[in-house]
């Protein structure tokens, strides 16, 4: 998987990625009860695409928000969605992005099989936890939905995407797993230090 190529097929999408946006309100509540979304927390929303949680994240009085993306076009709509002086958008790839605070959550919501490395992004984002902080891992769909999903037009700029157990085992050198969840609507693993 080519980052740049990566970057390009999001930069596409991205005018019509909200129109496209299948939302449910009932999946998102218990990803972000899961990732501990609760007032007063600071929130780094990874490859956060147009922004579609903030709202959520600020509905829930979160006291910052740094949603970060690697398509100019995606943080671009993101930073122009919602004009609140707790969101930051920064443009850029997290693995590398200087990022000069640490984070009580840490939410990868429906971008996880689009990074090449997992290990290497579990070991960024845990670098970039708060002491006590928290790594949620979540799709809104099911991981069997979510691989034929990326069989499509994604086929080029994602790999499948791991079992929670695998995905757990992953993140458990460093940090202490206590959700994996997959079912028939949703994918999540949480884990905090």
């Amino acid at each position: 998987m080519n980052k740049s190529e990566v970057i390009a097929f999001f930069d596409r999408r991205a005018p019509e990625w909200d129109r496209h946006m299948v939302r449910d309100d009932g999946k998102i509540a218990f990803i972000l009860d899961t990732a501990g979304i609760r007032p007063g927390v600071t929130v780094l929303d990874v490859a956060c695409g147009t922004g579609v949680l903030f709202g959520d994240y600020l509905a829930r009085s979160a006291a910052r928000v740094t949603g970060v993306d690697i398509s100019p076009a995606m943080a671009h709509i993101a930073a122009t969605k919602l004009h609140d002086p707790r969101i930051e958008v920064l443009c850029g790839d997290i693995e590398t992005i200087e990022i000069p605070r640490r984070y009580d959550c840490c939410v990868v919501y429906n971008a996880f099989p689009h990074f090449p490395d997992p290990q290497r992004l579990i070991t960024r984002l845990v670098e970039l936890l708060a002491p006590g902080g928290r790594l949620t891992v979540a799709h809104g769909m099911s991981l069997e939905a979510l691989r034929r999903h990326h069989a499509g037009a994604a086929q080029q700029v994602s790999r499948p995407m791991l079992q929670p157990e695998e995905l757990a085992a992953l993140m458990r050198p460093v940090l202490t797993v206590d959700t994996m969840i997959s079912d028939e609507e949703k994918y999540v693993v949480s884990a905090h230090l």
